[in-house]
């Protein structure tokens, strides 16, 4: 019997004794999939996929951050993106920078070994910026936030531990006949119920499923903004998990993930349009209005660091510092950019795209 106040080291071992594969669920699969290979041909319009990989991330890692109560914005995070250990960023903005950090760290080392026990660790230090391990002292227990009543404590020991995860690797590797995105849904249950860690298992679990999403191939890049739908559903989350737990309810928490799935893959794939379509608007304008400055590069740039500075135009070769000052001035005299004082330095934003960033719509400012 579960009981809520004791270890759970019985949590059953994977794949669940459940259907996770009925009639409701795949077909949920079919609409997830289809929405994410329009993602994954999306992101091939823009050539530079480093300008994707510096900005969804960016989004995720202020969502999930926000789900954890670590609220900070997009504007702080491209502000201080550059430098995470600026003593002008605030705590919460210098987590959430960390997270952005794991996820692309994280997307770098599935190119020298799969997921694994070690990928996880590697990926909660980052987050938390402390050397941490598989918990070894007892006494974590997870509360309902409103009456602070304890909803659930999770398996105790490090040796129990690390054989749940061992158990959730070989279902990850060996389950393959199984859909990979009810897989994605089944993984991320039983590492958020093994909870290894004493902080920071929720961020490092929604790090895992863009990282397995990637490893499967659904995704070439870490661009699927997947916490927005969790924080606009947060209370479902929490719900939904514990439902696993208490009634081996799986059914209606892997169509909770799929549905997640799908409606981000659909938003961000809308959202890669809407800066498409900015960044088509402004090259127009400066081949109009400054063509003596413009160049394909300068774009780039301005979208790939939406907070740029002076040495991003020095480091790409775009011009020297005097020159590249001019071309960022020139860029605010056109609307283009907003120039800012932080501390000795100037910023130069790109004003329309955060705004597009920070809507919940899709279209880009003209």
């Amino acid at each position: 019997m579960f009981n809520p106040e004791l270890p759970y080291n019985d949590l059953p071992r994977l794949p669940p004794e459940a259907d996770i594969e009925t009639k409701a669920i795949l077909k949920a699969c079919i609409d997830a999939k289809a929405s994410l290979a329009g993602l994954k041909a999306m992101a091939k319009r823009i050539p530079n996929q480093e300008m994707l990989i510096n900005i969804i991330p960016m989004l995720e890692a202020q969502a999930s951050s926000e789900i954890e109560n670590i609220v900070t914005t997009t504007d702080r995070l491209f502000q201080y993106a550059n430098d995470e250990s600026n003593v002008l960023a605030d705590p919460a903005t210098k987590e959430a920078l960390r997270y952005r950090t794991a996820l692309y760290s994280g997307y770098q080392s599935l190119n020298a070994r799969p997921l694994t026990t070690a990928t996880a660790v590697q990926i909660c230090q980052t987050i938390k910026g402390v050397e941490t391990d598989i918990r070894r002292v007892p006494g974590t227990a997870l509360l309902n936030e409103a009456t602070r009543q304890i909803v659930y404590t999770p398996p105790d020991g490090e040796g129990a531990i690390r054989d749940l995860l061992a158990d959730w690797e070989r279902f990850i590797h060996t389950q393959t006949d199984i859909d990979p995105l009810i897989r994605m849904a089944v993984m991320h249950y039983q590492f958020e119920a093994i909870h290894p860690f004493s902080d920071g298992n929720g961020r490092t679990g929604r790090v895992l499923n863009l990282l397995f999403l990637i490893s499967e191939n659904l995704l070439e890049a870490p661009i699927l903004y997947l916490s927005r739908y969790i924080i606009q559903n947060k209370p479902e989350y929490y719900r939904r998990l514990l439902r696993v737990t208490t009634e081996q309810e799986w059914e209606s928490w892997i169509l909770y993930m799929l549905e997640a799935t799908r409606s981000t893959a659909e938003w961000t794939s809308k959202k890669i349009i809407a800066i498409c379509d900015l960044m088509d608007h402004i090259r127009d304008e400066l081949r109009r209005a400054l063509p003596k400055i413009y160049s394909y590069e300068l774009v780039d740039v301005i979208f790939t660091q939406p907070y740029c500075r002076i040495a991003n135009l020095v480091d790409l070769g775009i011009a020297q510092r005097q020159t590249a000052s001019k071309i960022l001035q020139a860029l605010v005299a056109q609307n283009v950019l907003r120039e800012v004082q932080v501390g000795r330095e100037k910023i130069f934003i790109n004003v329309e795209l955060m705004r597009l960033l920070a809507r919940e719509d899709d279209s880009a400012a003209k």
